[in-house]
């Protein structure tokens, strides 16, 4: 199969426009890596000089060790599926699935072999004599996946496969190719804005903002141990919740964290961290939305709480989300705001800081209500309230993950 690299890889367009900035990473052979990021972070145009239809500018493409910066799109033992399917309409779906077998001038015999291999495969060999307009959205993407894999490629390249399907399509979609990849044991790079999608399938998730990589790492730890405030609001939904204050540290480390005179947060052992680097102490507190609960008896101390007021309630059946205001919090600077995704604001006009808090369906919450909060045991990460990057955890716990 096929390990892919690159290695320092840029670029630029004639414009002046950097789609790419310096990229370094290594797709392991038979990984499914995932790049998310918001439209315009260049992860498409990564894919594209993958396939060779876009030129690298400096750096190198390496293919199990063979630079393929030059090499034709048509010998490069890749394959692509894009968003718009690109299927032949005047063509069955067999000779669909077969054309690139055709263009190779692989033998009748062995097209035929492959195709209905390939086609039982995708759950296709009952539709083989149809045409790609009596198919579902669904059917002729997996009629272009099948195109794809009957090349038998050393990687696969999906661009945004499943943006054109209905929200219920895409979750069984979604479940199809990852099963597919498994069962194929072969190398895929995955490219989506859509991160529940990057979190469900990737062994790896690449996150991309203004074509530079912002984190590497599995999606586990980079939902939980996000490396900046743009990976934190970007990765999650809702998104972790961004509140500023003041470190107060204590052995070298934040030990606690001030909102105003009467909101002081006392961290734990394992969510301290070294003090910011910059000259100033402010610090942003990141806690993810289910992590967010009503204190209960035999719970955390006052000294882990913060009180507000309920400005939303939204059910969603099995959870509602409560969106609070918390008075005295300050307002994160436009800088940061702006690193945060350019998501949301998330200051108020009343000057209070919104925070999002997942609870069960059960929870009695209503707007305007006031309420105490805490965050769970061990869910609170800090950054610094200048760059935004994620501070060293303290005893190095942890990786970053980036």
């Amino acid at each position: 199969m096929g390990e892919l690299a690159f290695i320092d890889v840029s670029k630029t367009y004639p414009n002046g426009v950097a789609a790419v900035c310096d990229v370094n990473l290594t797709v392991a052979d038979g990984e499914l890596v995932v790049l998310v990021g918001p439209s315009g972070c260049g992860k498409s145009t990564l894919l594209r000089m993958v396939a060779g239809l876009e030129d690298v500018t400096t750096g190198e493409i390496r293919l199990n060790g063979r630079v393929i910066n030059d090499v034709r799109e048509a010998d490069r033992d890749v394959a692509m599926v894009f968003q718009n399917y690109a299927l032949y309409p005047h063509l069955s779906v067999k000779n669909n699935i077969a054309f690139p077998l055709k263009i190779a001038r692989v033998s009748r015999e062995d097209r035929e072999r492959r195709v209905q291999a390939v086609a039982a495969t995708v759950g296709l060999a009952h539709l083989l004599d149809t045409k790609p307009a009596q198919l579902s959205g669904g059917q002729r993407q997996r009629v272009a996946m099948a195109r794809a894999i009957v090349r038998e490629p050393r990687v696969f390249l999906m661009d945004e496969p499943l943006s054109n399907l209905d929200a219920k399509l895409r979750v069984e979609m979604r479940h199809q190719i990852l099963e597919l990849q498994q069962r194929l044991a072969t190398t895929m790079i995955y490219v989506t804005h859509d991160q529940a999608e990057a979190l469900t399938l990737g062994d790896r998730v690449v996150v991309l903002r203004d074509g530079q990589v912002q984190q590497v790492g599995a999606p586990e730890v980079v939902y939980r141990q996000p490396a900046n405030v743009f990976v934190a609001r970007f990765v999650g939904s809702p998104p972790m919740n961004l509140l500023l204050g003041r470190a107060e540290v204590e052995s070298g480390t934040v030990a606690r964290v001030r909102f105003s005179e009467s909101a002081v947060l006392e961290l734990q052992a394992d969510e301290r961290a070294r003090p910011p680097g910059s000259r100033s102490l402010d610090v942003i507190v990141g806690v993810r939305p289910e992590d967010i609960r009503f204190p209960v008896n035999g719970s955390a101390s006052s000294v882990r709480q913060l009180e507000g007021t309920v400005r939303l309630r939204e059910s969603y059946g099995s959870d509602v989300y409560a969106h609070l205001s918390i008075e005295g919090s300050r307002q994160l600077p436009s800088a940061i705001t702006a690193a945060a995704l350019e998501v949301t604001e998330n200051g108020r006009a009343d000057g209070g800081v919104a925070l999002v808090a997942r609870l069960p369906a059960s929870a009695a919450v209503a707007t305007g209500d006031r309420v105490r909060v805490e965050a769970s045991d061990g869910a609170v990460r800090l950054f610094d309230g200048e760059t935004g990057e994620a501070l060293t955890p303290a005893g190095n716990l942890g990786e970053q993950g980036r």
